[in-house]
């Protein structure tokens, strides 16, 4: 092995400890107890003080890739003050409560499960009344895994009405916006079902700026978005003859003033509510960053917000990646260059892979032959797409090694099937379940 090799590998390793430093930082056993304690019989999140000698019975609710480890957090804090609870995890997410209980089902398109677990949970939000804390626990996935179709829409309509969105590039707002409008429990409808109760949500951040409407489609949220805003989606995305008909209807009926909206802004039943985000993609940034430090590099955070289709979000990075190390700017090697974000993949083939697997394929062919760069980028709820990595870890040499083996990596990213690609290379990153969830982070080191 060279010296320069030794260097790479160097490298790769300090992109998997930085990428697993931010990841630690929104571990919800550490976020919640930063935001929430308990002093004798006062339950004290953030600046607001809730006295639970007011209250008969504390019910905890929620959903998400990062609620149960939540769920654990907080029974840490309130023990056997809580009466009963319910929440909604992806497969293979489950934890051991004491109070609380688990139910399981599929993401990101929903199943069965999710639809019997999400009636339990709306039959128990309604037993609450005005002596009632009511605490949801909300994070990223929990718009899937909250499955209750509205009116004649069944599960294979929404399933199918999913895929067909996220195939198309939808973004995620936009996906959320129709999901609302399908279902019994989205949209500020679950809280409706618990006022007159106090409420309480703490939340973990997997969009975009933080938008509380959009984090599992807004459950306690108002909702600013109309029946006819998701027609429009549909349009835009020219999918229309791959909605089913039922749902076409059912919008169509709610734009002609037919059904009720989703509860908006004006709705007095939020005035109960509160609201908290324990964990969001800068604090994992941050995190990351500092680490990064720590290992002797020059660091530059790019922004948490970035979006757009995956394969030219990666030619914006490859290009930065490119100018440090030929002129020193933004940022001078040795240089750890990061962004945060949630890019989208229009698919064109019928491959195996994810947006951040997609991404570092793409950089892997934009960084050909340049010494000593190595870019990595991961989920952080450890799934990325429908595969079980989080993502890929490529370098300067990556395409090199994939020829010689035999592999033509254009097949592979035209058919988007980075999967098999970074697998065959041993270069895919696999932490299961990270029971959080905050987005992407992406890791560029240069020296």
């Amino acid at each position: 092995m060279t010296i320069d090799d030794k260097l790479l590998q160097k490298m790769r390793q300090d992109a998997l400890e930085i990428f697993h430093a931010g990841i630690k930082a929104v571990d919800p056993a550490i976020c919640v107890p930063q935001y929430c304690s308990l002093k004798d019989n006062l339950f004290i999140v953030e600046k607001k003080t809730y006295n639970l000698d007011h209250y008969d019975q504390i019910l905890v609710l929620g959903a998400g890739k990062a609620s149960a480890a939540m769920g654990a957090a907080l029974e840490n804090i309130l023990g056997d003050r809580i009466t009963k609870g319910l929440i909604i995890v992806k497969y293979g997410h489950r934890q051991r409560l004491n109070k609380i209980d688990i139910a399981e089902a599929a993401h990101p398109v929903p199943d069965e499960n999710g639809i019997i677990a999400t009636q339990k949970l709306l039959d128990l939000a309604r037993l609450s009344t005005k002596k009632t804390l009511v605490i949801c626990l909300i994070s990223g996935g929990g718009s899937a895994l909250m499955t209750l179709p509205a009116g004649e829409i069944t599960l294979k309509d929404k399933q199918d009405t999913t895929t067909a969105l996220l195939a198309c590039g939808a973004t995620i707002h936009d996906i959320n916006t129709i999901r609302k409008h399908l279902s019994q429990i989205k949209g500020g409808q679950l809280a409706k079902a618990v006022y007159p109760s106090d409420m309480l949500c703490i939340v973990m951040s997997d969009v975009v700026g933080n938008d509380l409407s959009t984090i599992a489609s807004g459950p306690t949220i108002p909702d600013e978005g109309t029946y006819g805003q998701c027609l429009d989606t549909i349009h835009h995305y020219r999918i229309e003859d791959k909605i089913p008909e039922t749902v076409i209807e059912h919008l169509t009926n709610g734009k002609n003033g037919l059904i009720f909206e989703t509860p908006n802004p004006r709705d007095p039943i939020f005035k109960c509510v509160n609201q908290i985000i324990i964990a969001d993609n800068m604090k994992a940034l941050l995190m990351a960053q500092k680490k990064a430090n720590q290992l002797g590099y020059t660091s530059l955070l790019l922004s948490s917000m970035i979006e757009g289709e995956t394969k030219e979000v990666a030619k914006m990075h490859t290009a930065i990646a490119k100018e440090a190390l030929m002129t020193g700017h933004p940022v001078a090697p040795p240089a750890c260059i990061l962004s945060g974000g949630e890019t989208t993949v229009t698919l064109k083939g019928k491959g195996k892979g994810g947006r951040n697997q997609e991404f570092a394929l793409a950089c892997a062919m934009d960084i050909e032959s340049l010494a000593n760069v190595v870019i990595l980028s991961g989920g952080t709820d450890g799934t990325d797409g429908p595969t079980d990595a989080t993502g890929a870890i490529a370098d300067g040499h990556t395409l090199k090694r994939a020829q010689d083996t035999g592999f033509v990596p254009t097949d592979y990213f035209i058919n988007n099937n980075a999967y098999p690609f970074f697998d065959q290379m041993g270069d895919l990153i696999k932490t299961g379940p990270t029971c959080t969830n905050v987005m992407d982070i992406r890791i560029m080191l240069i020296r």
